[in-house]
């Protein structure tokens, strides 16, 4: 049952007392009654009926709908059954209390987009209308001061229930719409990552029912998967994201825009996760596998990332180069085979010598200084790299291809041939 406490709604101020349950010490209010009162009061409902609904309309502006036919029969229809229930439970004290109609009132609020507050306000007008012929009706209805005391008390106990009623409805309501929204943003998010790409109208249609504006780029956010009870990300709601299945990710509208950088380091932060490229809205499945690309790198040690998110944007050299090992151990073997028959200790030396010459110059001293060894140590270390690749260091294509060589083996860790 949904509380008071769990709503919000201060169902206690209705009476500045708390809600009870229909228990023995309530029916022995219902009872105090003589019995005919029931018998006396009904032929009068329709005309209290009347004046509540008149009260209701005339003080609450959501419920002054007189052109709204089928909005007026529902109010019509809730005052007629809060009335009826009444009247039965002071003929019949043990009577089952039906709760359905009041919870279908709290849905309509609900899905009216209102809280409870206009609901509560009408529940006291009518009830102030009832005490007020109850009242006026004492003497003809044979009620003593000790009577209406009691019944005053009763009417007290039946709009917490009532209130009760129409709480549980409201939040069945929301929790439904609120279920709704997410399983449509759960499609949203598929249909942008689905191969080959959904329609930019099925697109369109599904974010404008769930209220998401459509950016003009998008990012894939992978993150690393994590046992239950892990803290979720913390993100704004037009952040998409895909918790629940193998790969949980995340499309991140605008991620270039401001604060965006910020917001995603503070709501990712406890979490392993890579961001793809800013790219447009019909690619994100492309800037997710980016993402789950270095992702993998960065769980095999070739990329590392100290502020916590992995930004591809900072990564693309090394990713390109990983995007075919097959193909870079192959061009690996053949660049640096003059290298092969060498130590690997002298390996090393000499590929960290050459790549460190072919990134920042050619001079010695600027290489020394990279290395941080002795310019005549680079000296000797560039002789022998001449003697042993000749002419090929003079080739710009050659050079190229051993600098993405040299990256991916600096990268691997790998030895170098």
């Amino acid at each position: 049952m949904a509380t008071k406490e769990r709503t919000g709604i201060a169902v206690k101020g209705l009476n500045g007392r708390k809600a009870r349950s229909h228990d023995t010490s309530d029916q022995r209010l219902w009872r105090s009654a003589p019995a005919n009162v029931a018998r006396l009061l009904r032929p009068g409902l329709a005309q209290v009926a009347n004046q509540v609904i008149d009260e209701i309309t005339a003080r609450i502006p959501e419920y002054a709908r007189p052109a709204d036919k089928l909005y007026v029969k529902a109010l019509r229809l809730a005052v007629d059954e809060a009335l009826r229930q009444f009247v039965d439970r002071i003929e019949n004290p043990g009577a089952r209390w039906e709760p359905d109609v009041f919870r279908t009132i709290g849905r309509g609020e609900a899905n009216e987009g209102r809280n409870l507050e206009p609901l509560q306000t009408a529940m006291r007008l009518g009830a102030r209308v009832a005490w007020r012929r109850l009242t006026e009706q004492s003497e003809q209805l044979g009620l003593t001061p000790q009577h209406l005391y009691d019944l005053g008390e009763a009417i007290f106990v039946y709009l917490d229930q009532l209130a009760d009623a129409a709480a549980e409805g409201f939040e069945e309501a929301r929790a439904r719409a609120a279920g709704e929204i997410e399983r449509r943003r759960r499609r949203l998010t598929d249909l942008l990552l689905s191969q080959p790409p959904a329609s930019p109208e099925a697109i369109a249609d599904l974010a404008k029912a769930v209220g998401w504006r459509l950016p003009r780029t998008v990012a894939g956010v992978a993150l690393e998967e994590r046992p239950g009870g892990h803290r979720p990300p913390s993100l704004p709601p037009d952040v998409l994201s895909r918790l629940d299945r193998p790969g949980p990710c995340l499309i991140v509208p605008d991620p270039n825009g401001p604060g965006q950088a910020q917001t995603l380091e503070n709501g990712l932060r406890g979490w392993k996760a890579a961001i793809g490229p800013a790219v447009p809205l019909a690619a994100a499945a492309t800037s997710l596998r980016w993402a789950r690309e270095a992702l993998g790198l960065q769980r095999r040690g070739v990329l590392t990332e100290e502020r916590g998110l992995l930004r591809c944007s900072d990564h693309m050299a090394t990713l390109i180069v990983f995007k075919d090992e097959e193909l870079v151990s192959a061009l690996t073997e053949v660049r640096l085979a003059p290298l092969a028959h060498l130590r690997p200790s002298q390996q090393d030396r000499l590929a960290e010598t050459l790549l460190a010459w072919l990134r920042h110059g050619r001079g010695a001293g600027e290489v020394a200084a990279r290395l941080h060894v002795h310019p005549q140590t680079v000296r000797y270390r560039l002789r022998q790299l001449e003697e042993l690749y000749g002419d090929q260091l003079s080739d710009p294509d050659i050079r190229f291809e051993l600098e993405i060589v040299l990256r991916a083996r600096q990268s691997a860790g790998s030895p170098a041939g």
